[in-house]
């Protein structure tokens, strides 16, 4: 095992110690690897290409029903991780590219959209945007207060796919000061994955 590649990376902050599989995504032709709380819909650890690393930072940082375990028994959930996900059964769903991500939006209710609610530390009811919420309230949603506020950004997403951001200027407030806020509150190097679609995000006037 390559020791500095195991140690560089540093654990999300007050994401410790979490029971947690390990999952990976593919961006641009590379593999990602990631450990998740399945229990709390939670990302647990930053993105981290080298095996290895994954292995190492899973054994310091998280733990299986039964506690902690060695790079070793890690290894071999990184291994499984390649070919298998217990968050969707299609490998086409965690395989992105940057140009996908700049140039189009995330499909409402899919893979990205998951990924991005269990990795970022954005409150909802406070990290919005204001005009968010007005905009919620003329299209008479569920604001960013209640708990239907995620089918209110997948309902404004698939009329903003289906009819485009200028000729629905509420639904379009809704989903670019979400998606906007949600990206710029993500912990560690989440941002290689969304950053692009941040990029994408401020290009749509």
């Amino acid at each position: 095992m390559n020791t500095e590649s195991a140690t560089r990376y540093e654990p999300l902050p007050g994401r410790v110690g979490h029971v947690a599989a390990v999952e990976s995504l593919t961006l641009d032709g590379r593999r990602h690897f990631f450990g998740f709380d399945h229990r709390s819909d939670l990302v647990v650890s930053p993105l981290i290409e080298d095996p290895d690393a994954m292995a190492a930072f899973a054994a310091a940082h998280l733990r299986q029903t039964d506690g902690p375990h060695d790079p070793a028994y890690w290894a071999v959930l990184v291994a499984d991780a390649v070919d298998g996900s217990d968050l969707v059964g299609d490998n086409a769903d965690r395989t992105f590219t940057t140009d996908g991500l700049r140039t189009g939006l995330p499909e409402p209710g899919g893979h990205l959209l998951y990924l991005l609610d269990a990795a970022t530390d954005l409150d909802v009811e406070t990290g919005l945007p204001a005009d968010v919420d007005r905009a919620c309230g003329r299209l008479g949603h569920a604001g960013p207060q209640d708990d239907d506020f995620a089918d209110t950004v997948d309902h404004c997403l698939e009329t903003v796919i289906a009819h485009g951001p200028l000729h629905r200027p509420d639904e379009w407030t809704v989903v670019r000061g979400h998606l906007t806020a949600a990206i710029a509150a993500l912990p560690g190097n989440w941002g290689l994955l969304f950053g692009p679609l941040a990029e994408g995000l401020a290009r749509i006037d």
